[in-house]
């Protein structure tokens, strides 16, 4: 199965906030450049999933008004993390001793003490993308960096037992990744 997996355009807020969640608007001319870039590129009728955060469906709507064979369907599982009492705060005004013990137990700790576990995060992602898998069919995905991270470790088949084991390479707001997965 080929896979496209397109991250929102860049928010509206300024650098080093914390937003997972929180459902923010992204700029509008970068969402219809990064609509204009994906949308020779997919074959025709495939399957569109977005995330439903409002950033992802600004993408997927311009996406459909490019391409009138493509129908988008909102999809929980492609939200990106959540992050609990940390979601609109600046990582900077998050205290060290909380990313401390966030990063010691970086599977298992809920996010801003509320939020989702990366272990409970990954395990979303990877039901979408085993349901995805069965169903065989070609797709693309409008989400996040964070959905983007937990697909790269699935596909790998790497477990989460530190943080170090995130993946670094994050996707740029308004790019798109192929993945060429197995069924």
């Amino acid at each position: 199965m080929r896979l496209w997996l397109a991250r929102h355009a860049r928010v509206a807020t300024g650098e080093g906030l914390c937003y997972g969640r929180l459902d923010l608007a992204a700029d509008v001319h970068e969402t219809e450049r990064a609509a204009r870039d994906l949308a020779p590129v997919l074959p025709a009728g495939v399957r569109l999933l977005t995330s439903p955060l409002r950033r992802c469906l600004q993408l997927a709507q311009a996406l459909t008004g490019l391409r009138p064979d493509l129908a988008a369907e909102m999809q929980p599982r492609l939200a990106e993390m959540d992050f609990g009492a940390w979601e609109g705060r600046a990582w900077s005004a998050i205290s060290r001793d909380e990313l401390d013990a966030w990063t010691a137990d970086f599977g298992r700790y809920r996010a801003g003490g509320s939020g989702e576990s990366a272990s409970a995060f990954v395990a979303r992602v990877a039901a979408q993308l085993d349901d995805s898998r069965r169903g065989g069919e070609d797709q693309v995905w409008v989400t996040h960096a964070g959905v983007f991270k937990a697909v790269t470790l699935c596909r790998d088949g790497l477990g989460l037992k530190a943080a170090t084991d995130w993946p670094v390479h994050a996707l740029a707001c308004g790019s798109w990744h192929l993945f060429d997965l197995p069924a």
